[in-house]
């Protein structure tokens, strides 16, 4: 593994706001489906007849991956009553706002199994976002990174888990932000394509770089010493309706489901009560809600691009855990990122060190414990504001 946050200077990454349910909180989630997408597609419950081959399996444990939680804050949203919790939620849609990053596709340029990556680093960058309430520009995490560097704990193109990115991304230190390092559909171990072409090892240059000009030119490619990046503080595992519920309050989550179920999708509620639950892929979950006819669903995110589904989304029925949606849930709670200027020139080099903190190593152990003290007064002031 490449230790790039004890050797190298990653940019000083601001301490965040992490109880995300503070977003929530002036809306009591009177939240509905996206309007400009959701609402105008049929509401009626669909029942799909599969045709195709079963899915490629990419959900694998790795055997570095020992440790699917790390908690240290009391999580008190846990103790909500589920006559506490909102009929509708959906991150897409807050007061009409979206609070999610980009829509990702995990099959451009080529085809690589990284469903795992991608419902992990999709639901953190969208927590961190949810933690900005907002604010411009958005943070999106690389998931290229993960595949270059995360391979022992977290997996490659040829799959991995969601609570293994986030193993990994907690105990390195930090994942840095794509703007340095963009998805490339590759791994160390991947044979076919444009990836025999090119190194995807975990060297310096393949956790955030960037490259001059032409090499005829005496250009190169370069990895840098500053970067922006971000860190978890926390993170762990979740099943259940109720429970997805109540941990959705704080932000997404990457869930494991069996991708047979959703080949053939084009729209509406997906109810396969006597569906497959063999996991072999990873969604991120961003809500719920509730047809006209009453039919409660979950609000899912994939990462096939948009010209899948209801625009890269879908809906599943709640309860019984159709396709295995409700069975092994993963969150994480972004603990700091970069929000502070470290400007460097053209090529990488003469970086300016701005602030008393600059160059200095993010220390994941430090952050958690300003993380945990103020998560803990944000989350009573949470429940406060939005249940009271």
């Amino acid at each position: 593994m490449f230790s790039s946050n004890r050797e190298r200077r990653v940019v000083p990454a601001r301490a965040g706001a992490t109880a995300a349910m503070v977003l929530l909180l002036s809306s009591k989630a009177t939240v509905n489906v996206a309007a400009d997408t959701m609402e105008k597609r049929s509401s009626t419950v669909k029942k799909y007849t599969l045709t195709k081959k079963k899915y490629m399996n990419e959900y694998k444990v790795m055997p570095g991956h020992t440790k699917k939680e790390h908690i240290i804050s009391d999580r008190t949203h846990m103790q909500l009553k589920a006559t506490e919790l909102p009929a509708e939620l959906n991150w897409a849609d807050v007061k009409g706002k979206s609070l999610l990053t980009k829509n990702l596709n995990q099959h451009i340029p080529q085809y690589c199994g990284s469903c795992w990556a991608h419902g992990a680093i999709s639901a953190l960058s969208d927590r961190i976002k949810i933690a900005r309430k907002g604010k411009s520009p958005d943070i999106n995490l690389s998931v290229q990174h993960v595949l270059n560097c995360g391979g022992e704990v977290a997996g490659s193109c040829y799959g991995g888990s969601q609570s293994g990115a986030y193993q990994w991304i907690h105990d390195n230190g930090f994942v840095a932000y794509d703007s340095g390092n963009p998805y490339l559909a590759c791994s160390s171990d991947s044979k076919n394509g444009i990836c025999v072409h090119a190194d995807f090892t975990c060297t310096a240059k393949n956790v955030a770089r960037t490259c001059s000009t032409f090499p005829e030119m005496g250009g190169k490619c370069v990895g840098l010493t500053h970067f922006p990046n971000a860190t978890i503080a926390e993170y762990g595992m979740v099943s259940g309706v109720e429970d997805m519920k109540k941990e959705l309050m704080r932000g997404p989550l990457a869930c494991g489901i069996d991708a047979d179920n959703l080949r053939d999708y084009h729209k509406g509620v997906l109810d396969i009560p006597d569906g497959t639950r063999n996991i072999n892929h990873v969604i991120s979950v961003i809500g719920w809600g509730k047809t006209p006819e009453g039919k409660e669903y979950w609000i899912g995110r994939n990462s096939w691009g948009e010209y899948w589904g209801e625009l890269g989304h879908f809906r599943i029925a709640t309860g019984g855990s159709q396709a295995g949606i409700e069975d092994e849930c993963s969150w994480a709670v972004p603990g700091s990122w970069t929000e502070n200027n470290f400007p460097c020139e053209e090529d990488g080099t003469g970086c300016l060190e701005e602030g008393d903190q600059a160059g200095t190593p993010v220390l994941t152990n430090l952050v958690e414990k300003n993380v945990l003290k103020k998560n803990k007064v944000q989350a009573e002031q949470a429940q406060e504001e939005v249940y009271n």
